[in-house]
Order: structure tokens, then sequence, then C-alpha cells
């Protein structure tokens, strides 16, 4: 009995050695009798409180280090509003010419190639109010030199007044004057087409030239 108390100890005793010499360098050491174990534990219980929020609270978050952002050129350009560019010179010009209107007459001298459908047109007068203000019968015959009084109070022409497209241009041909050109329109003055192409109404034209019909 007392070898086998003995075997026991021995067993016990190199248990105790073999553990001793394992034991990692860091391990803490064990707590001695001394330590107060209630004072640890409430220490411990005192800062898990502290670091816990409370209810309705959110934690804030540790302030980080602010980064300035400086503004380079292209920001700036882009941020920058940008503001209405000015009319051009074309757009300032651009549109449609603008025609002179003449004013109606009290009277007019026919000339080469006009006859009495073509004042109407020109002047926007009804061709009939021509006739019976002048006190022309049906078939009279006029001719170039021959002065015809407009109504001032006629009525308006019936019907398109224009006979061509324009602007446009014209090539003269033999025995053509503004007058005559004018005509062929309708509704043009012979003297705006003599602005148009700085020439004099009454100049005599070379056929070939090419004008400009406003």
């Amino acid at each position: 009995m007392k070898k086998t108390s003995l075997i026991i100890l021995i067993a016990i005793i190199a248990s105790l050695m073999f553990s001793a010499c394992t034991m990692s360098a860091s391990t803490p050491p064990p707590i001695t009798p001394t330590t107060n174990l209630s004072e640890i534990a409430r220490q411990a219980t005192e800062t898990a409180i502290a670091k816990t929020p409370k209810s309705g609270e959110t934690q804030a978050p540790e302030a980080t280090e602010e980064v300035a952002v400086e503004t380079t050129e292209a920001t700036a350009e882009a941020v920058e509003p940008t503001s209405t560019p000015a009319p051009t010179e074309a757009e300032e010009g651009s549109g449609t010419d603008v025609v002179t209107e003449y004013p109606v007459p009290d009277s007019y001298t026919l000339h080469y190639g006009e006859f009495i459908f073509c004042l109407a047109r020109r002047f926007n007068i009804l061709p009939e109010d021509i006739k019976v203000y002048n006190g022309y019968e049906s078939g009279t015959l006029l001719y170039p030199g021959d002065t015809i009084l407009l109504p001032p109070n006629g009525r308006p022409y019936v019907g398109d007044r224009a006979l061509r497209y324009h602007p446009a241009t014209y090539t003269v041909i033999y025995g053509d004057t503004p007058y005559s050109i004018a005509c062929l329109y309708g509704d043009v003055d012979p003297r705006a087409i003599a602005a148009a192409n700085d020439i004099d109404v009454n100049q005599e034209l070379t056929p070939g030239t090419v004008l400009q019909i406003p």
C-alpha cells in the first residue's frame, strides 16, 4: 500500500515538473492569493459600461484629418458660368433685303413697255378704277409719253400682283429698260431695280447684262 502511494506521488511530482518546463514566458503569472478578484471584476465592469453608448446616443467617430482640395484651373472653368456670346456681324445683318416702298404718285408718264395693268400691279390699284378715273373707254390705246392719273382712293388690285418670283437675277435682252423689266415682275418698281444695280432708272441697258431684281 505504501509502495503504491509512493508511485502516485512520484507521478504527480513529475507531471508538475514537466508543466513548469513547457510554460510560455509570455504567460501572465498566476493570480496570487493576495490578488483581490472582486476588485478586478468591478473595474472591468465599469470600463465596459463606460465604453457602451447609452440608449438613443450614437458613438461619435474619431475625427479624421481634413484633406484640403485645391481648385484647379480646369475645375474653375467648369464651374464658372458662360456668358451669352455677342451677335456677330453676319447675325446682325441677316434677314431679307429691305425693299424701298415708293409712294403712289398722283400721275404717271408711261414709258416704253408699260401699260395700265402694269401700273395697276405696281401701285396696287384696281385697273378698272384707273380707267374710270381717266375716262378711258374699252379699247383705248395708250403710248409712251401719255400721262395717266392715278386715283388716290382706288381699290386694291385683285389677284397676285407678282408675275415672277423675286428676288432674282435677270439677263437683259435687246430693248429692255428698267421700266419694262419691272412690268415683267409685276409688283417691282423700276426705281428699286435701278437702286439695286446702282444705275440710273433711265439708263440704256446693254444686252447680256445681269441685273439684280429686289
